[in-house]
């Protein structure tokens, strides 16, 4: 059963919780060991921005195969905000993300990112509530968050569960005639374990 968010205290409260759960260095080594075939070794990184970057918690993230981490496949900036009695996060791509490769491990380079590299994803904002010990999530509906994919408009579905120690994700392009599968895994969501938290780089909230 999902758990609402009643009040502004408890919304505060839970948005912090989540940011230091997402906070951290995700890998699915044992996932992708127990079935090659199937799962490539994959890191998920998120890394908290200042708190000044946007005036409340933020992260830069990456996706990388573990053998090649310097060249991530996926990067994106995110705003976490309390919106409707949920958290919403605002996602943003990178204007030219080479730039900023290796962000979630080196900080150097974190501090490069400013709002000039940032443009918003719009209709692609992620809505997440609490469910016992665990946060769910999902792309905001409409089916408006338009990803291009082997020269084919798709739609994007997300579906996510965060725990304080796992980040389990599932993402399927969907066509937007037939409403049928184009790309993402078709074995189950992707699996992974933190290896190493950043919790204590989230931002202090009062």
């Amino acid at each position: 059963m999902t758990i609402s968010l009643h009040n502004n205290q408890l919304q505060a409260s839970d948005l912090k919780i989540l940011a230091n759960w997402m906070a951290g260095d995700f890998s699915n080594q044992k996932q992708a060991f127990a079935n090659p075939q199937l799962y490539a070794h994959i890191h998920v990184f998120f890394r908290p921005l200042p708190f000044d970057f946007f005036n409340s918690i933020g992260f830069y993230s990456e996706q990388v195969y573990d053998y090649d981490l310097w060249t991530p496949y996926r990067q994106g900036v995110h705003r976490l905000i309390e919106q409707d009695n949920q958290i919403y996060i605002e996602n943003y791509s990178l204007k030219d993300p080479i730039l900023y490769a290796g962000a979630a491990r080196e900080l150097d380079i974190l501090k490069t990112i400013t709002h000039d590299s940032i443009e918003r994803r719009y209709h692609c904002s992620m809505i997440f509530q609490r469910d016992g010990e665990m946060f769910r999530g999902g792309v905001e509906p409409g089916n408006r968050c338009v990803i291009e994919k082997q020269g084919c408009p798709t739609y994007l579905v997300s579906d996510v569960e965060i725990t304080e120690t796992t980040w389990n994700s599932l993402d399927k392009g969907m066509h937007p005639d037939t409403h049928e599968q184009v790309w993402g895994s078709k074995h189950g969501p992707l699996c992974f374990e933190k290896v190493q938290s950043f919790a204590d780089e989230v931002p202090i909230m009062n």
